[in-house]
């Protein structure tokens, strides 16, 4: 049970930390990369209609902070499992990705930047976080549960 309760803890922790990070390379893009004019991101409603002015470049931050929040989630993650297993981190990746099938699903984002989202930033990102704590600590993982 409490080795039950330390997973969820980790769990818990890597996803709220993959959050900070994601939010704050979101408003870090922001102030670096302005938005076009007449873009008004500040709602749902003005982000979908405001996403037709947008080039290339300013799905840039958007994708570094999935991928970044993923992967720092999935290191907090893994860092805080017992064993340094890896259920933890592949839950953030869950996690996350859900979250970025639904904004596919609410945001016209082109069909590039979405796939290249889905596919790059969520579950490969799970994996690499779990890989480079696994490397950083050798000696400290045991079988995943």
């Amino acid at each position: 049970m409490r080795k039950a309760l330390h997973l969820i803890a980790a769990t818990i922790v890597g996803l709220i930390v993959g959050s900070v990070v994601n939010m704050g390379l979101i408003n870090l893009g922001a102030s670096v990369m302005p938005m076009p004019s007449g873009a008004d991101t500040t709602t749902v409603e003005g982000l979908r209609a405001s996403l037709p002015l947008f080039e290339p470049r300013h799905f840039t931050f958007p994708f570094l902070a999935h991928a970044l929040g993923t992967l720092a989630g999935a290191i907090v993650a893994t860092l805080l499992a017992p064993g340094r297993t890896s259920g933890p981190a592949w839950v953030v990746g869950v996690a996350f990705l859900v979250g970025g099938i639904a904004s596919v699903m609410m945001l016209p984002a082109p069909v590039w930047f979405s796939a290249l989202d889905l596919l790059l930033a969520y579950l490969p990102m799970a994996w690499l976080g779990h890989r480079l704590v696994a490397a950083m600590f050798p000696g400290r993982r045991r079988a995943a549960v």
